[in-house]
């Protein structure tokens, strides 16, 4: 089936709601307004329990069905948050707050499945019980992984969890998915480099620890081009350097900054060693110490095969067969949703946002014709993964 026709309704409730989130963006754990209103709309919608305070800021909405005789219950969750970026539209629902901008869609998000519960509640048409989750805290603060500590999945009896991402560039009307790794581990590294500092005429009474830096910069590439398996994949970028101050002084220490992507843990634990014995050998070369900090981030984003299976056939329902690419390349971004893929089995999917702005852009702007679709497969994930008895 396409749209489901009650959802289409819903079509301007919910593009009202999420210009409503977009005028007033929220960071991280400071979702209090955002997080509010979803409460009080999930109220008003008639859930048969609300909870707030979930991971700090997180809100839960629970869902029964007309009848419970299979126990199963689903999770579908949402992220809040918006991104310290000053917007760039003129949008007439622009966001109001300086420096602030939902540009990565979590408005679209909150908006969808708000859609999906308020359609949920009128209906009940599944056996078991539906767990909508709104989480705060995506963009780096893990607000997955708190959640998750916080009891999200034991308190509610989620047995199955499934996540929805926009993606720019990808007609609306059209979703993207694949088994396995779908989303990469982030990690970040500092590198702080001990030299001798010098009076830049007489380089030869220092240790030039810029120049030091210039070949551990060089030196981590080969991590890539010749450590790693070419059919694997993994990501090391040095995205800042600091050192100096002045032009004839060359500085007694250096910074590196760097993030590293991978897709597997066996390359994330390669790549974090390969980064330490670099650094090492680079350094000891030219006279200089280093010292490593490596920070484990959000982990890969896997999809359960069997659950992706579900997802991609109920997408298909939806949207047309030749609409769903079910064999989408994996992307080097992460996702914290990866915390609960770890805990339960579940899925996450991309849904077409159309010709707008790439993610984290200023001009980036959600397309509220993607919402029916987004909250159509919301809606039938929990009535095909429960069917009415």
């Amino acid at each position: 089936m396409p749209i489901i026709n009650r959802i289409a309704d819903l079509a301007d409730e919910v593009a009202t709601w999420r210009r409503d989130f977009h005028e007033n963006p929220e960071l991280l754990f400071d979702v209090h307004r955002t997080a509010g209103i979803v409460a009080d709309k999930l109220r008003a919608f008639g859930c048969d329990e609300v909870v707030t305070g979930i991971g700090r800021t997180g809100v839960v909405g629970v869902i029964r069905g007309r009848t419970n005789a299979s126990g199963k219950v689903i999770g579908l969750r949402a992220d809040m948050d918006a991104l310290p970026i000053e917007e760039a539209t003129d949008l007439p629902y622009k966001s109001k707050v300086p420096g602030k901008m939902h540009a990565c869609g979590h408005d679209g998000h909150t908006a969808m499945l708000l859609g999906a519960a308020k359609y949920l509640a009128e209906t009940r048409n599944f056996d078991g019980t539906a767990v909508m989750i709104f989480q705060p805290a995506e963009e780096g603060g893990g607000g997955g992984d708190a959640m998750v500590k916080d009891g999200l999945m034991e308190r509610f009896g989620v047995q199955e969890v499934y996540g929805m991402h926009n993606m720019p560039g990808l007609p609306v009307g059209h979703f993207a998915i694949r088994p396995g790794p779908i989303m990469a581990a982030a990690d970040r590294f500092s590198v702080t480099i001990e030299g001798k500092g010098a009076h830049a005429a007489r380089p030869h009474d220092g240790i030039d620890t810029i120049l030091v830096a210039s070949h551990v910069v060089t030196a981590l590439q080969s991590i890539a081009a010749r450590n790693v398996d070419p059919l694997e994949s993994v990501v090391v970028s040095v995205c800042a350097i600091k050192a100096g101050e002045t032009f004839n002084v060359i500085p007694q220490t250096a910074e590196l900054l760097g993030t590293v992507r991978t897709l597997s843990p066996a390359v994330q634990d390669l790549a974090e060693s390969r980064i330490r014995a670099i650094v090492d050998s680079v350094c000891a070369a030219f006279g200089a110490k280093a010292t490593v900090t490596y920070w484990r981030g959000y982990p890969v984003t896997v999809n359960d095969p069997e659950k992706t299976s579900f997802v991609v056939n109920v997408a298909k329902e939806i949207a047309g067969e030749s609409a769903v690419d079910a064999a989408v390349p994996p992307m080097m971004g992460s996702e914290d949703f990866s915390f609960m893929l770890n805990q339960r089995p579940g899925a996450y999917i991309f849904v077409g946002n159309g010709d707008t702005a790439g993610l984290h852009h200023p001009a980036y702007n959600f397309d509220d014709e993607a919402a029916p679709y987004g909250v159509s497969l919301w809606a039938k994930i929990v009535e095909a993964g429960m069917p009415a008895r």
